[in-house]
């Protein structure tokens, strides 16, 4: 029994480092193929699907967040008279975490799954192993445009999820009786420039995370439809914990 339990461990250790070294391969490929002229019209498709269609929930899910930030924080500062600061704590916790990294988490459920579906099922179809015939390199066709697409259009996301939450903010905050005025003074008091780029560049790194992590899973995904639906839920999944571990370190980086 003790044999085969460290026998376990062995394969898990092992199991998770070859994955790794995979990772850590797939990234030194992608590298390898931005030396080469990307092919813009699959990048500007890939912006389209994967950042324009993703706009309508971010922004539901940074309204609601603002107004909910407020809700929580508005009472508690009117009691303790410091309702001039509602707009900037709002404004600084959106544009910080919340709005980077609730952007991440969407932006990897759904477009880290549409990134490993489309990919797991050129896998599983073998139109992967077509473009190796055609002498099309997998990396440079597939990953590259989507990893362009991720990190340029996240960042955008942010911008327009960081308005929408401090629009959220403002109309509870019109609830509470603090008007528009003091609301944007709040701000303009108290957030700075490094508390949005901050957020903007904790937004790349996701989008980078996002598309590699799918891109992966899909070109290691197993035969048959199982295997496309097992590769998806693992990309979310693994793209969520890489997402807040990597916010985790940036913000120790970046806002120490």
């Amino acid at each position: 029994m003790i044999i085969r339990f460290f026998e376990k461990i062995g394969r898990f250790v092992i199991g998770h480092l070859e994955t790794l070294g995979q990772f850590t391969i797939l990234i030194g490929n992608t590298i390898a193929q931005l030396r080469y002229p990307p092919r813009m019209r699959h990048v500007f498709q890939q912006m389209s699907h994967l950042g324009v269609d993703t706009l309508p929930i971010i922004t539901l899910t940074m309204l609601f967040t603002g107004m909910v930030i407020t809700l929580q924080t508005a009472t508690e500062f009117i009691r303790l008279g410091a309702q001039s600061t509602v707009g900037g704590i709002v404004t600084i916790a959106v544009g910080r975490e919340l709005g980077p990294v609730l952007a991440g988490v969407v932006t990897a459920g759904r477009v880290g799954a549409a990134i490993t579906a489309e990919i797991s099922t050129m896998k599983v179809t073998e139109q992967i192993d077509a473009l190796k015939v055609m002498a099309t390199n997998p990396i440079g066709y597939l990953v590259v445009p989507r990893l362009i697409a991720c990190m340029f259009m996240l960042p955008i996301l942010v911008v327009f999820g960081d308005v929408i939450g401090s629009i959220g903010g403002w109309m509870v905050a019109e609830y509470y009786d603090i008007n528009i005025y003091m609301y944007l003074h709040s701000i303009d008091t108290f957030v700075d420039v490094h508390d949005i780029t901050g957020g903007l560049l904790k937004s790349i790194v996701f989008g980078a995370i996002t598309a590699i992590v799918g891109c992966y899973y899909g070109l290691n995904a197993q035969n048959g439809a199982e295997g496309v639906g097992k590769a998806t839920t693992r990309s979310v999944v693994i793209s969520i914990i890489v997402i807040f571990f990597s916010n985790c370190l940036l913000s120790m980086l970046l806002y120490r």
